[in-house]
């Protein structure tokens, strides 16, 4: 995760052939971050633990009920699964996060923690919005293509989804793994990413490839995947198909809503890397704020995903009934069984298959 630093350099001539002893007067000063410090401080922990919390229940639910329904599974379901155990392993660096922003990194064994949380977090990032491209090819071969897509839904969903997702995400995480670092800053210990010289130079690649690997390859696919559902669901008449489009339109903007005010911010601040927006303080300032505020909406989605992509089909309403139901039921019989000491274990056997069978 890249961490803002409380000083931002403005670089200065060295030259001092026409500088007069009054020059220094006109000298940028370098700006303090210590403001915006203050603000991450209070507002990153308190929104990372609230997106933590939901994260967790939502995710966690939608792993428990695919795991129920394991023989059941379609392809749908299993790239459910795959967002959610991505989601799941994302929203446990953020606690992490918290306590750096509130505290410093504070942790024992820095320096591995440092890169294994980085790499997480940067596999994890990734592997979220490709997921979410391959589940609108998904859909669009299921509505557009519907008589012969089966053979290439099942290969995509089984086989493809490693090379084209978490294959990417984990080679994508290298950087991470390589430069993140622990170094002193103030007084405090803060895990960032240490370059070689030309710092500017690996951290605007890194940048670009973030946002092009990041958003807007995976948002044109699922633009134009979803687009073409929407053209085609629009000439069919019924309920299901008013419903379908429904959902499509609101998946479209729920994804944008939350990534493209985070990814505009990064992509502003790429372009005073490379020199083509001119900085000063204020404007730095504003940035960093703007930064940190859209990147926890944009983590938000990560609480959206379970009600988007699951809570809202009456098939995993269903299965979810049916999974806290048994799990429930299988409760009651293990505390039944403790009070029926006496029982035979024919009794206690009958009563485990009827369970199961339910």
């Amino acid at each position: 995760m890249d961490t803002v630093f409380d000083v931002i350099e403005v670089p200065l001539d060295n030259s001092t052939d026409d500088m007069g002893s009054g020059d220094f007067d006109d000298l940028p000063e370098p700006c303090y971050g210590q403001e915006h410090t203050n603000f991450n401080r209070i507002f990153l922990p308190v929104v990372f633990s609230i997106i933590f919390v939901i994260g967790i229940i939502g995710n966690g639910l939608v792993v428990i009920v695919m795991g129920y329904q394991k023989k059941s599974r379609t392809m749908t379901d299993k790239y459910r699964l795959h967002l959610s155990v991505a989601d799941l392993l994302f929203v446990f660096t953020l606690p992490f996060w918290s306590v750096e922003a509130a505290a410093g990194w504070y942790f024992k064994i820095p320096y591995v923690l440092c890169k294994g949380i980085n790499g997480i977090y940067t596999i994890n990032l990734y592997s979220i919005v490709l997921i979410l491209a391959f589940i609108s090819l998904d859909r669009y071969l299921a509505i557009v293509h519907a008589t012969n897509s089966q053979g290439t839904r099942k290969l995509l969903a089984e086989k493809i989804i490693y090379v084209g997702v978490w294959l990417p995400a984990m080679l994508l995480s290298l950087p991470d793994l390589i430069f993140s670092t622990v170094s002193e800053i103030e007084g405090g210990y803060v895990c960032n990413h240490i370059y070689p010289e030309d710092r500017v130079k690996w951290e605007t690649g890194f940048r670009i490839l973030h946002i092009m690997v990041g958003f807007i390859v995976p948002g044109l696919i699922i633009l134009t995947c979803y687009c073409i559902i929407i053209s085609k669901l629009s000439h069919s008449k019924g309920h299901q198909k008013r419903k379908a489009l429904k959902t499509t339109v609101i998946l479209i903007l729920a994804f944008f809503a939350c990534l493209l005010p985070y990814y505009i911010g990064l992509v502003v601040e790429t372009l005073i890397l490379l020199g083509a927006i001119n900085s000063n303080c204020r404007l730095q300032d504003n940035l960093d704020r703007w930064i940190s505020i859209t990147e926890a909406i944009a983590f938000f989605h990560c609480c959206l995903n379970p009600i988007l992509y699951a809570f809202l089909g009456a098939k995993f309403k269903m299965s979810a009934h049916n999974a806290l139901s048994s799990v429930s039921r299988g409760s009651s019989l293990k505390i039944l069984s403790k009070k029926r000491g006496g029982l035979s274990s024919v009794s206690t056997e009958s009563e485990s298959s009827s369970f199961h069978s339910s």
